[in-house]
């Protein structure tokens, strides 16, 4: 046979192939192009255990480095690195100062598939961090919250504005709620502009974020309503960015709780200056001074306690205070006024708070206008792309307007597409210059079709490795602003056996085609504030799909992480046990030998899977099946001691040759979310 059609079978280049052969004991000469068919089976049966014995010794180095590494990190003696929030992959890589293909290698064994580009998580990050040998702590947060498309030109227009020697005016501040779940942040409101939006909201929990105006003493205040589940970091973080002023509700009777504490860390990330309000004085259970001294313990020291942070004592319920809390509002935007300014002759630039789809009028989306004057026909601009042209402008209290000046939340008509909730919306200067945003969304889906087909193929030649189990899910929902909420929700959950795929998602009903592509994807479907069609029912019981309907986002998070926890599977921990030396070889079994053994170190018990190391190479792997002291069976062989062992496998042990006994246990996981 030829050398090269015996290295095509082997799947390995010729040259290498004929380097190897004589270390495997088959000297054909350096120029030999033919193979003696007598000798083409036992060259592949020695190939098959030359790639057998480095995969094993591949595998036990692997082992002892992560023991090592591991070792180092408990002990705090390895390396430290500061991870930021978010980092990309060739960040990440260059701040370990490791190849890039070698951390994306961790990534992938750890179950995360991702791009040189793509940004993953300080949770993610840090997990990877120690795995490599180093220990991951979090990076001062600086700078304010600016995410969503055209974040960066937010703060390119706020930095050239600075250097305007006119043109600037004051305008009205932007006001954010925030707060732990049910402590009243939407009952402010409520009382505030004086509409009952509480009653029609389910689990006393506002589903999407809005945004109203209101005046006092003849001045106008704007509020932005945050949710204040965690579940809305995501839209809360959004919040937070385009607001001025932070009203940080706790409640009396509650005091501070884990989303208080989430709401002061973004606050705080924000630079916002801020007013504590401690709603639910009216409660019999009501403890002012304890709320305060939770915040001080956090180092908001209150100003009656010698610090500088303004509590309002408030009864949302019962409207006491609450004209001084508005007080309190414009006492701290006139000490802010220096920063609350824009530029009203200026083309407008302002971040979306909510999206939908209407079925009568198309994509529709409520905007902040931050500096600028939005006109009737301006066209519409996202991310460099043309999202439209502005058909027409209602306030908050529906009244149609030709233009919105600074501060003003206004609904726009008149997008081709929907944005995304925290989007950065801008007039450009000259519209023909932009793509078209329908274009550009046809070439998006096409390039994910193609990155899908990649993935699953990245995932087909993963052999040999642990397989992350994937929940797949479709979520419909109401408005585009709920939407977001439940899918930023379920990408916050990151586990490296357990993960959650997002097939489709979309607004309104859930209809026979949405059962239809569930069942093809085997996925659960997520609605949130929609029904499913009758016929769509039908359907689902009949292709065995489940629709899971809930009307609080929150529930949807827990049912998610339900499923999540039927799927992990078990972890398979890795301990070392002992060596020992082979001093004799008694006789052979059905399974593999009888080894007479001394242990050099550590201990050797029945079960533990054993390498074989000649000198410095490992030559094979088996297992203990019994110990034996004397005549009798023992359950453990401790240093010094010689014994008697049943080894199973197939290599063939020599006297000298040194077994090194490790176990390998499976430990039920835990999802942390």
């Amino acid at each position: 046979m030829n050398i090269s059609e015996l290295a095509r079978r082997l799947r390995v280049p010729t040259e290498e192939l004929r380097t190897k052969l004589p270390e495997l004991g088959f000297d054909i000469g350096g120029k030999a192009i033919k193979i003696p068919d007598r000798d083409v089976g036992k060259i592949m049966n020695a190939w098959q255990d030359f790639k057998k014995r480095q995969y094993l010794q591949k595998k036990m180095e692997e082992q002892k480095a992560r023991l090592e590494k591991k070792a180092q990190v408990l002990s705090g003696d390895a390396e430290r690195v500061k991870l930021p929030a978010t980092i990309s992959v060739r960040d990440f890589a260059t701040l370990l100062d490791l190849p890039v293909a070698k951390v994306m290698q961790e990534l992938m064994r750890s179950g995360i598939l991702a791009s040189l580009n793509e940004r993953i998580d300080y949770e993610s990050a840090a997990i990877i961090a120690e795995d490599l040998g180093f220990i991951a702590e979090p990076a001062e947060v600086t700078g304010e919250i600016l995410e969503g498309v055209g974040a960066d030109r937010l703060a390119q227009v706020k930095e050239e504005e600075k250097d305007l020697e006119s043109g600037q005016t004051a305008r009205p501040p932007v006001i954010v709620v925030m707060g732990h779940v049910d402590h009243g942040k939407t009952s402010l409101l409520d009382v505030i502009r004086k509409e009952n939006v509480v009653s029609g909201e389910a689990g006393g929990i506002t589903q999407h974020i809005g945004a109203y105006q209101v005046v006092r003493r003849e001045r106008l205040l704007t509020f932005i309503d945050t949710p204040g589940h965690e579940a809305f970091t995501v839209m809360r973080s959004r919040g937070a960015k385009v607001a001025d002023i932070a009203i940080l509700v706790v409640a009396a009777d509650d005091g501070v709780q884990p989303q208080t504490k989430e709401a002061i860390d973004i606050i705080k990330a924000a630079k916002l200056p801020f007013v504590v309000a401690i709603n639910k004085i009216d409660k019999e259970n009501a403890n002012i001074e304890f709320v305060k001294g939770q915040l001080a313990e956090l180092q908001l020291v209150p100003e009656d306690w010698g610090g500088n942070t303004v509590c309002v004592p408030i009864s949302a319920k019962q409207n006491k205070n609450i004209d001084g809390l508005l007080d309190v509002l414009l006492l701290v935007n006139d000490m802010e006024k220096a920063n609350i300014v824009a530029n009203p002759d200026r083309k407008a630039l302002g971040t979306i708070i909510e999206s939908r789809v209407d079925k009568g009028q198309g994509p529709i989306a409520t905007i902040i206008v931050q500096t600028g004057t939005l006109r009737l026909q301006d066209y519409l601009s996202v991310g460099g792309q043309l999202y439209g042209r502005v058909r027409a402008l209602t306030t908050y209290d529906g009244k149609m307007i030709k233009e919105a000046l600074p501060s003003t939340p206004v609904k726009i008509l008149g997008f081709k597409a929907a944005p995304a909730v925290g989007d950065i919306l801008e007039v450009p200067a000259d519209h023909t210059t932009l793509e078209d945003v329908r274009i550009q969304e046809k070439r998006k889906t096409s390039a994910e079709g193609v990155g899908a087909k990649t993935m699953k193929a990245s995932e087909e030649g993963k052999e040999g490795e642990d397989t992350k189990v994937f929940l797949n899910v479709m979520v419909k929902a109401d408005v585009l602003g709920s939407l977001e909420a439940i899918v930023g929700m379920i990408e916050k959950i990151e586990n490296p056996h357990v993960g959650v795929k997002i097939i489709g998602k979309g607004l309104g009903n859930v209809t026979d085609a949405d059962i239809l592509r569930a069942e093809a994807g085997q996925a659960v479907i997520l609605a949130f504030s929609v029904k499913a069609m009758p016929t769509a029912e039908d359907l689902a019981r009949t292709k065995n799909v489940d629709i899971e309907s809930h009307t609080v986002i929150y529930r949807i998070f827990e049912n998610v992480v339900e499923r999540l926890k039927k799927l992990i599977p078990s972890e398979k921990i890795h301990t070392e046990l002992g060596t020992g030396e082979v001093l004799a070889l008694f006789k052979k079994t059905e399974k593999g030998l009888i080894l007479g053994v001394k242990v050099k170190r550590g201990k050797l018990i029945p079960g533990a899977v054993v390498r074989i190391m000649r000198g410095d190479k490992i030559v094979g792997e088996g297992k203990i099946e019994a110990l034996q002291s004397g005549k009798s069976s023992v359950k453990d062989v401790v240093a010094g001691q010689d014994c008697g062992l049943s080894f199973q496998g197939k290599t063939k042990v020599e006297v000298g040759d040194t077994i090194e006994a490790y176990q390998e246990e499976l430990q039920a996981r835990t999802l942390a979310v």
